[in-house]
């Protein structure tokens, strides 16, 4: 049914990925399908890396270990672009044709008060991409 399966990432929030990396590691086992790690890094990026080069070798690094943690095929796209917060929905987007993902499996978190005024990155991905995408809420 899925042939490669998108999961967004920002390592910065690796703690809250593991949920929806061990789903999509799951469907990606199930499917026989490829996976790819797919992240937005520029601007400012102390939390991570100092510089989009090194933030994509992290990522790379990051898919390695899940490769080799559910002995499934992990790839990793990185776009650079001058500020993340305003171009991560669009690049996401973007990343869907790219790869000719058939799936995307992304973490969230649970939704609060900001969610009535401001959508999230997940429930924009949800009502623009033209394939399924399926929202992983990290907590029980």
């Amino acid at each position: 049914m899925y042939k490669h399966i998108m999961v967004p990432v920002d390592l910065g929030e690796k703690d809250r990925l593991q949920k929806a990396v061990q789903v999509a590691a799951d469907l990606t086992q199930h499917y026989k399908a490829r996976m790819a790690l797919v992240s937005v890094s520029g601007g400012l990026q102390g939390k991570v890396s100092h510089s989009h080069a090194e933030y994509g070798r992290r990522l790379a690094l990051y898919a390695g270990e899940i490769a080799a943690a559910h002995t499934i095929q992990v790839d990793s796209v990185n776009y650079g672009v001058p500020d993340p917060s305003v171009e991560v929905d669009q690049k996401l987007i973007e990343a869907i044709g790219d790869l000719g993902a058939d799936l995307v499996v992304m973490a969230s978190h649970q939704p609060g008060w900001v969610e009535y005024f401001v959508n999230s990155h997940g429930g924009k991905l949800a009502s623009h991409a033209k394939i399924s995408v399926f929202v992983v809420r990290e907590g029980e």
